[in-house]
């Protein structure tokens, strides 16, 4: 279980990243056309707007793959935290968020069209919101169950810090949302490592 938890979140927030990347930069002329402008507008139809182009099946998979690894990490984490009721929650709501960001595989509406909105895409941005809506909370409660454990109590306040860093810019998009990705993928492999640094002893 152990294993499978490290592998699963050390790749999960790789994977998202690099494949995010490589999207972006291969169908960058296709995002272009759809409104995206990295600078001035860097949320218009990205990062899910990567679904829509030539090669979007990746990026419903990395959804896909990301959100699971995230679950599976999830549930090795709070074996791994102290059997506290706070341990609980924080994990559950990381599961919750890891279910959300595979929900993110149901395809976007583009912005701009002249049709109505599809049950696929009503149901995308369902799930972008619960991410919000779990993600951060997730990182709230776990800094507290991180302070409960003498292995990850300095960690703790590093969690808070990042939420606090990730929730403004979650919610403003723009060019903030650059912020938020960055943030919260580097407190996921700060956790992992220091998860890895300790089950090895």
């Amino acid at each position: 279980m152990k294993r499978l938890t490290l592998f699963s979140g050390l790749i999960g927030p790789v994977l998202f990243a690099a494949m995010l990347t490589v999207l972006t930069l291969l169908q960058f002329d296709f995002l272009r056309g759809l409104g995206w402008d990295p600078l001035r507008d860097p949320t218009f139809d990205w990062p899910s707007g990567n679904a829509l182009g030539p090669y979007g099946v990746w990026m419903t998979l990395t959804f896909l793959l990301a959100g699971l690894m995230m679950v599976l990490f999830a549930f090795g984490l709070r074996a791994d935290l102290p059997p506290v009721p706070v341990s609980t929650v924080g994990s559950v709501l990381l599961v919750l968020a890891g279910l959300a960001l595979m929900g993110l595989a149901f395809t976007t509406d583009p912005t701009i069209r002249s049709t109505p909105a599809t049950w696929h895409g009503r149901l995308h941005d369902a799930s972008f919101v619960v991410l919000g809506l779990t993600l951060l909370p997730a990182m709230l409660v776990l800094g507290y169950a991180f302070r409960l454990d003498p292995r990850w109590r300095n960690i703790s306040t590093y969690t808070w810090l990042t939420m606090t860093l990730a929730f403004p810019t979650f919610w403003l998009k723009g060019a903030f949302f650059y912020i938020f990705l960055l943030a919260v993928l580097t407190w996921s492999e700060v956790v992992v490592l220091r998860f890895g640094a300790h089950t090895r002893k």
